[in-house]
């Protein structure tokens, strides 16, 4: 298998469509423009870049980003071993090279002079340079950058400089309206649509508490864990908790309240 065989997404993820951002997306990568997906966590923008792979045959490398993260972990560093010393690529470099998708997931979480190591690939130049090997990599004509965050959660600390953010374009994720969202938790666990309808009532529920004793709100991803749980066996009440109150608050009243919601859902 090739390098670039070996990163690609070989079965289709399972995504619905919200609104035009398939379409939109296929615009962005065919002008190799980088794209930005905004949106708060668990709404399904890594399955969204995961689908888009998919969708346009290509090579994902995906990175999680972390406040440990330097910018040597991103194009990459020499390593010593028997021989004396070897240059390893770093995930972005090995994108550049071959002509993958580079997704970096939660960019704001890198420290912000590792995430000037992009700009160059943002714009009309597409070069990376390694000044530790003495070497500019011209990118792949099928390269492209995706960076992802969630601007709800994040504090002015965290949020990106505008001179990152104005290489981009964008799109604005947010949770599934409830008919959709039913029909997504339905057909990811093969659950009854009329339990899935209880679930994402629930997590509405959840939603409308972010900002008044929550800073985020039940994900459908989680809403899907609580599924799969009921799928095993698990009491719906008890799958509900474990999977969607418990995780996203220790507040004694926040909790109370939710566990209402979901005694009253499921009676």
């Amino acid at each position: 298998m090739s390098n670039k065989e070996q990163y690609l997404v070989r079965t289709e993820p399972f995504y619905q469509p919200q609104g035009k951002e398939v379409t939109l997306y296929e615009a962005a990568y065919h002008a190799r423009l980088p794209v930005m997906v905004k949106g708060p966590t668990g709404c399904g923008k890594s399955r969204f870049v995961e689908y888009m792979a998919w969708k346009l045959a290509k090579p994902l490398i995906t990175v999680a980003c972390n406040e440990d993260m330097t910018a040597s972990d991103l194009v990459g560093r020499y390593l010593l071993d028997a021989n004396g010393t070897r240059w390893l690529d770093g995930p972005l470099t090995t994108a550049a090279r071959i002509g993958a998708i580079c997704y970096l997931d939660e960019i704001v979480e890198a420290r912000q002079d590792t995430t000037v190591v992009i700009h160059p690939l943002t714009d009309h130049r597409r070069v990376l340079p390694l000044d530790k090997k003495g070497e500019l990599i011209e990118a792949h004509p099928d390269f492209q950058l995706v960076i992802s965050y969630n601007p709800g959660y994040q504090s002015l600390m965290k949020d990106l400089k505008q001179s990152t953010k104005q290489r981009f374009t964008a799109f604005d994720f947010d949770y599934p309206e409830a008919t959709l969202e039913v029909q997504i938790v339905a057909r990811e666990t093969g659950i009854d649509a009329a339990v899935a309808t209880q679930l994402v009532k629930i997590g509405h529920a959840a939603r409308n508490l972010k900002g008044h004793g929550l800073d985020e709100g039940v994900s459908t991803r989680l809403i899907v864990y609580a599924a799969m749980l009921i799928q095993r066996g698990v009491a719906p009440t008890d799958a509900c908790r474990m999977a969607m109150v418990r995780p996203i608050t220790d507040d004694a009243d926040i909790r109370e309240t939710l566990d209402h919601a979901i005694d009253t859902t499921f009676s």
